[in-house]
């Protein structure tokens, strides 16, 4: 599927609402300030604040679309589906080297060696060194433990969440300094400009 397929499907698919009774994550926040926190797995809040326990959002209005995998991987970690390729076909199949890789995806053997170095950067993959029969080392990749994996992408995607929080934010606060400001005057358009990127 290729990028423009996979905005796409993301653009068809069906708008989603938080629903607290069957999400499979759950949102609380704060009786008393605007902390809100995001906790997978577990039904009970994950801390107080203000000294008492955060309590569950229940009253979500809005709808979203939901999230693609390969486009939550572009976004948060900068993965394409070469990159996503490369990675499944090291858990698959390593200990592979860069150019057994290259032999079963049919990649171009430079595409390989950056995206394996990002995955080892991004710690989803290790790398090793391998004594050759004929003499020689060799670079081989292998997937890292699966837990491991787990906890390195969530905290990830987390810190992603994050800055995409921040944004957001940032844009709602300095929205608000405006109209503030000029109560009798429209948000104009030139106000996003400040939030594209160059």
């Amino acid at each position: 599927m290729s990028g423009t397929d996979a905005n796409q499907s993301t653009e068809d698919a069906e708008e989603v609402q938080y629903d607290p009774a069957s999400s499979r994550y759950n949102l609380y926040e704060c009786p008393d300030c605007d902390n809100v926190v995001l906790a997978l797995g577990r039904d009970e809040p994950p801390m107080a604040c203000h000294g008492k326990p955060m309590e569950r959002v229940t009253d979500v209005e809005m709808s979203i679309k939901p999230p693609d995998v390969k486009q939550v991987l572009l976004q948060a970690f900068g993965l394409p589906k070469a990159g996503l390729d490369i990675c499944l076909c090291v858990i698959g199949e390593g200990p592979l080297s860069a150019s057994e890789v290259a032999d079963s995806l049919g990649y171009d053997r430079s595409t390989i060696t950056r995206y394996l170095n990002k995955l080892v950067d991004l710690g989803l993959l290790k790398r090793s060194e391998l004594n050759r029969e004929g003499g020689g080392i060799i670079n081989v990749y292998h997937s890292v433990d699966l837990e491991r994996m787990r906890r390195e992408t969530l905290i990830g995607f987390y810190i992603w969440a994050g800055e995409a929080a921040a944004l957001i934010e940032d844009a709602n606060v300095t929205k608000q300094d405006y109209l503030d400001e000029n109560p009798d005057r429209e948000l104009p358009d030139v106000f996003w400009d400040s939030f594209r990127e160059d």
